[in-house]
């Protein structure tokens, strides 16, 4: 019996010999990249040379679409699976032995190759020089103080900004969702001369056909690392969308990690001529902001919150009940999802004092209050 087993298996490997070996080559593939991946000038000369000519060429190619490739692409292979599935199971209802383990297979060299394709055009960048890094910026620790100074700061700049934008007959935020999405070209231009290494080829961020889904799944937006493509949800509410779309765009151009890309997005938003993304990108840092000086000193947080404008307070208390109806097990099981993903590449949610977000815009913004500059140590 154990003969007859064996010279079945042998056979089952003889036919799908090449399946088996591009699991193994995938296999390959991912431990060379975690052998690597400790190498900062490894993967910066990666970066610049295979990693961004890459993503870049292939978003070139997807950008005049009106619609995801991404998750056109997702929803095929999906598809595409349930139905080899549907048919392994007929075969297999049939008597044909290994139809089931063959769908298994080929499914495991799909998400593996999938998988090293993320690693090499997305992991790689967790591991090179980091913005803070390449920008010169040290994140040295902040007081209170500090903190709740450029909280201020931020409250007084959203309170400039929340009458320069649309709102309906509730007082909210009302700028076109699609507008916001058409009229982002240019905007990290401003950012050049200071950062150039952020120059990168415009590229239009597509809406999310599956924004509900996102919803449900605690998700604003993504990149998607196979193809450089940007997809934002466009069910969620509008106020936060421009910074969202900066973000993302901070990603397309090479920002990694998300607390730097949050930081980046503010300073996109906040530095051009669109009333929009300025009032979303100040409103943005502010809550990032508030909530950390929440969690030192509640009394301040709350004097802030009230020296907010009631324009401001309502944008606010809309994002925060649409979110709430999507909390609970799938919210919290994409949450979960995604933090393992970010760890998987060595990722911490927080660095240095209050997060990294946090802590570079307490250094880039301090300088414009009246508590002075930080110092590192």
């Amino acid at each position: 019996m154990l003969k007859n087993t064996c010279k079945t298996l042998t056979a089952w490997l003889r036919r799908h010999r090449a399946a088996c070996l591009g699991l193994l080559a995938g296999l390959a593939a991912l431990g060379l990249f975690a052998a690597a991946r400790g190498n900062r000038a490894a993967m910066d000369w990666w970066l610049a040379h295979v990693s961004m000519p890459v993503k870049r060429g292939i978003s070139a190619l997807v950008d005049p679409l009106t619609f995801s490739a991404c998750e056109l692409g997702a929803t095929v292979l999906i598809v595409g699976a349930l139905a080899f599935l549907a048919r392994a199971i007929r075969r297999a209802v049939k008597g044909q032995k290994g139809a089931l383990p063959a769908w298994l297979l080929h499914v495991a060299v799909l998400v593996v190759w999938g998988y090293a394709g993320v690693c090499a055009l997305w992991g790689t960048q967790y591991y090179g020089t980091s913005f803070a890094g390449r920008a010169g910026m040290q994140s040295p620790a902040v007081s209170v103080e500090q903190l709740a100074a450029v909280t201020d700061y931020f409250a007084a700049r959203v309170n400039e900004t929340a009458d320069a934008v649309p709102r309906d007959e509730s007082s909210l935020f009302a700028v076109e969702k699609t507008e916001i999405l058409q009229s982002c070209t240019g905007l990290y231009t401003p950012l050049l001369e200071r950062w150039p290494f952020l120059d990168g080829p415009e590229r239009h961020p597509k809406p999310a056909v599956y924004s509900k889904l996102m919803s449900a799944w605690g998700f604003t937006g993504y990149l998607c690392p196979l193809v450089g493509e940007s997809t934002l949800n466009v069910d969620s509410p509008a106020v936060f969308l421009p910074v969202t779309v900066a973000h993302e765009l901070a990603h397309q151009r090479g920002v990694a990690a998300e607390q730097e890309a949050n930081f980046v997005g503010v300073m996109a938003a906040t530095a051009g001529g669109n009333a929009a993304y300025q009032y979303s990108g100040w409103l943005f840092g502010y809550l990032h902001l508030s909530n950390a000086l929440y969690s030192a000193d509640p009394d301040l947080a709350r004097a802030s919150y009230a020296a907010l404008c009631a324009e401001a307070q309502a944008d606010m208390a809309d994002n925060n009940a649409y979110w709430k109806q999507w909390e609970g097990p799938v919210k919290e099981t994409g949450e979960k999802v995604y933090t393992a993903f970010l760890q998987g590449y060595g990722q911490k949610l927080g660095m240095r004092s209050y997060g990294a977000c946090v802590d570079l815009l307490v250094e880039e913004f301090l300088p414009y209050t009246t508590t002075g500059g930080l110092t590192a140590e």
